[in-house]
């Protein structure tokens, strides 16, 4: 039997600190894949997004009337702006009763950037069913309570 990997625990937020998460994933290889979606959104807010499926995320939003949850395209995924500050540290979506989501790399506090390994994503034309099935396989869970 093989011990599990040991997890890393990263921190972030906006900038001004109302949307903050804990994203803990496994050590793996020691690198973290970033993806770097082609959007319009995402290009404008230099998104740069990361999840594991093994690992989970706890969200902390200090005051819920300073945040904003856009949508667009399929409208089946809420990005978390902040309305102090205009940060996007987040994007969650519910599948099958549990919250996933992707944390924007941009918003880690405390991080070396060298442990990132980016590459381009498009998603361009992909179903909503293939999209809700791809973020089921690749998204974070949030953490249990």
């Amino acid at each position: 039997m093989t011990d599990p990997l040991p997890d890393r625990r990263i921190d972030g937020g906006c900038h001004c600190g109302n949307i903050r998460f804990t994203f803990t994933r496994p050590l793996d290889d020691g690198t973290i894949p970033a993806r770097v979606c082609g959007c319009t959104f995402c290009q404008k807010h230099g998104g740069r997004w990361t999840s594991h499926p093994q690992g989970c995320f706890d969200l902390k939003i200090a005051d819920p009337r300073h945040v904003n949850a856009y949508q667009f395209g399929t409208r089946t995924a809420d990005f978390h702006i902040c309305a102090i500050c205009g940060v996007v540290p987040i994007v969650t979506c519910e599948i099958d009763g549990t919250r996933h989501a992707v944390l924007n790399v941009n918003a880690f506090e405390g991080f070396d950037r060298r442990a990132l390994s980016e590459a381009a994503a498009d998603f361009e034309g992909e179903g909503t069913d293939a999209r809700l099935a791809r973020r089921a396989r690749n998204w974070t869970p949030e953490k249990e309570t």
